[in-house]
């Protein structure tokens, strides 16, 4: 999938060389008495040259502490001090390693689509929507959109990877901040504010709206990929819902105290799925409206869109699409419905594409049943073995090999996300030729291509 190493070459040799020398001390103290002190001006080089090209890295503090142990000119001469110098040494690779769970920045795969990608940010308001998340009654609703979009080249300033970098809250996603530090090195594939592509006078639309409480960057990949194919992919960030928003005035944002409570039962959903749908809505009408949208202005067929999400964002999609003509097709990934989705208002077909036939909660399966024997145009529902409801997003991507390898079998979806996006994108472009291109397309096939792909009932 054209993924790149975890690690760069220089944090390798810097976290293989401090545990070589650890081992090397504790397995050979004779052979490092007369070693150890070149060894470990020689990580101390490495260490000042990675700080120096990388930044300051929290991954390697414990790294630091066992490199200061490792250079202490300590001798142990009795048996139990020998032991218990072995097992500190142990505690401090662990304490080395560890941290490492978690990756500097995500690496994701290089779109496979025949075009090249850009991207652009948009931060409105909507004056006409008061904010209720916040106490202040003269608030208005801001919505963010990020266009990624078939370009003419990717050459150009690279899109961030998210929001706010610098200037983040306390804690994102309830991890403190200081783990994102490096997240701005984060290739997203996508050239900011490139040319669109010639290939075609205007293109096609999608809308999509993420997961409850989470950011749009989370979907860089998946989203990416799709716009490589040939559509203008519009992708939402909801305030004080998702965990970090920069505003149109410059504030960012995480959820608002209701949300950060843990608010989330089916009534507070039913109430915020609302928010979304009006929140979607004021994006088509601004896209509309034709002014402010930079590269993209003149470019878009509004005559051909689409609305797609996943989890949470599966449900607006499908809700907004059962009320707003202009949407001709909507795709739900992974997501139970909420509000009152008017089946027979959907303009166009349906997808339901879910994580490895996991979504069997009698309330889902009533739901999107009901919603799918209604739709006027029909539509598929399609499993993806092997993958569980976070596989769509990057956030596998924040991990480490091994620690992936861990929590999908935790989450019972050892199908990694390189490789569920791309079968996604792979049913999704198929699904959306019909509605948005007059292209004939065969659903069935293209997911048949799949070995771990089938159908869902």
């Amino acid at each position: 999938m054209g993924l790149e190493a975890p690690l760069s070459l220089i944090e390798g040799a810097l976290l293989g060389g401090l545990l070589a020398a650890a081992a090397c001390r504790v397995a050979w103290p004779g052979r490092w008495r007369p070693a150890g002190p070149r060894a470990c001006l020689a990580l101390a080089a490495l260490a000042l040259a990675q700080a120096f090209w990388s930044g300051f890295t929290w991954q390697f503090v414990g790294g630091y502490a066992l490199l200061s142990v490792l250079a202490w000119p300590w001798r142990a001469r009795r048996r139990w001090s020998r032991l218990a110098g072995a097992i500190g040494l142990a505690g401090l690779m662990l304490a080395a390693l560890g941290p490492w769970a978690i990756l500097p920045s995500p690496r994701l795969p290089a779109p496979r689509g025949p075009h090249p990608v850009g991207s652009t940010i948009y931060r409105w308001v909507d004056g006409g929507r008061a904010e209720l998340a916040t106490p202040d009654a003269a608030d208005r609703r801001h919505v963010v959109a990020q266009a990624w979009y078939p370009a003419a080249a990717a050459r150009g300033r690279k899109v961030a990877y998210m929001d706010g970098l610098g200037r983040l809250p306390g804690s994102v996603y309830g991890l403190p901040r200081f783990i994102f530090r490096r997240f701005g090195e984060t290739d997203t594939h996508a050239a900011l504010d490139a040319p669109v592509s010639t290939g075609q006078a205007r293109w096609p639309v999608v809308i999509f709206s993420p997961g409850y409480g989470a950011p749009r960057a989370v979907y860089a990949g998946l989203l990416a990929d799709l716009a490589s194919q040939g559509y203008v992919v519009v992708a939402l960030d909801h305030p004080y819902e998702s965990a970090i928003v920069q505003l149109a005035d410059g504030r960012v944002v995480g959820p608002a105290p209701f949300q950060a409570r843990g608010d989330t039962g089916v009534p507070h959903m039913e109430r915020q799925v609302l928010v979304r749908a009006a929140d979607v809505r004021f994006v088509l009408d601004r896209l509309a409206r034709g002014d402010g949208l930079g590269p993209l202005s003149r470019r878009l067929d509004l005559t051909r869109v689409a609305a797609i999400g996943h989890s949470f964002g599966g449900a607006t999609a499908v809700l907004i699409a059962s009320r707003d003509a202009r949407i001709r097709a909507a795709a739900d990934i992974d997501g139970m419905l909420y509000g009152d989705v008017r089946a027979a208002g959907l303009r166009g077909p349906l997808l339901l594409l879910e994580s490895g036939g996991t979504q069997q909660m009698p309330r889902y399966v009533r739901a999107t049943r009901a919603v799918m024997a209604e739709v006027p145009a029909g539509g598929w529902r399609y499993a993806i073995g092997g993958s569980n409801h976070l596989s769509f997003t990057d956030a596998e991507r924040f991990l480490s090999p091994p620690t992936r390898w861990v929590a999908a079998r935790v989450m019972h979806g050892p199908r990694g996300a390189a490789d569920t996006q791309a079968v996604a994108v792979d049913i999704l472009e198929a699904f959306l030729r019909g509605p948005l291109r007059d292209e004939p397309a065969d659903v069935t096939a293209v997911a048949a291509r799949s070995a771990q792909a089938w159908p869902s009932r």
